[in-house]
């Protein structure tokens, strides 16, 4: 069954304690990006898991093997259930942020994180896709970047709903689609290009839906949640 994983990008703490006091409950994760991660540091994430959820740590580690491998063994020490590493970093920087993470979180008796790979960010149109280098149409890239990702031993990848059901054709359905750019039916799309309902990426095998705006920016955030997870049959 398709999981809700929920953007809290802010860096106000009232608006961080209003969010998270009213998600509470709900059957959903959360997500923690650049935002809250740099106004709040790190231990958000046990903080965050403290309340009774999930993290997903947006960190999008991209560099050298070495460097992301010993960044993925602070990210695991955090206690986050799931962290993303960028697959244009190429084979080796992916291998290594799963070994690390994985010895990490086994020395310290913790789970071992989910490990996903970013492929084509949904906020690009085909014709940023192509000013950016990749040659195809954004589904081919990313099926070329996920495949990067498998061969190196990620759990999934981070696609559009677009996306999701090709990559699962070339790196097996238990590979999972973290799928990003989803908005309810009528809603902007804001800075998004590739969007979907949260029914179609359910229907496209999509493993998690991340709903950012749509709920944060709503008056009442547990509404605009339950109505998501209703939209997604949870």
């Amino acid at each position: 069954m398709s999981e809700l994983i929920i953007a809290v990008d802010v860096r106000e703490e009232g608006k961080l304690n209003d969010l998270l006091s009213a998600l509470q409950g709900q059957p959903v994760w959360i997500k923690l990006g650049f935002e809250s991660l740099y106004a709040f540091g790190l231990p958000l994430v046990e903080r965050v898991r403290s309340r009774g959820f999930k993290v997903f740590a947006d960190v999008k580690l991209h560099d050298i093997p070495n460097t992301v491998g010993a960044a993925s063994r602070v990210v695991a020490r955090s206690g986050a259930s799931l962290f993303n590493v960028h697959c244009a970093g190429g084979h080796a920087m992916c291998a290594a942020a799963v070994q690390e993470s994985s010895e990490e979180a086994a020395r310290l008796g913790l789970p071992g994180p989910l490990v996903v790979g970013v492929t084509i960010l949904t906020s690009l149109a085909a014709e940023d896709v192509t000013a950016v280098g990749y040659s195809g149409t954004p589904a081919q890239a990313a099926v070329r970047l996920a495949r990067v990702g498998h061969g190196a031993g990620l759990d999934g990848v981070v696609c559009s709903v677009q996306e999701a059901a090709g990559i699962k054709i070339a790196c097996g359905a238990e590979f999972l689609a973290v799928c990003p750019g989803i908005r309810p039916s009528g809603a902007d799309a804001q800075d998004q290009k590739r969007v979907a309902t949260p029914r179609d990426a359910v229907e496209a095998g999509a493993d998690f839906l991340v709903v950012g705006r749509p709920i944060t920016g709503a008056a009442d955030p547990a509404a605009a949640c339950a109505t998501i997870l209703r939209e997604m049959g949870r």
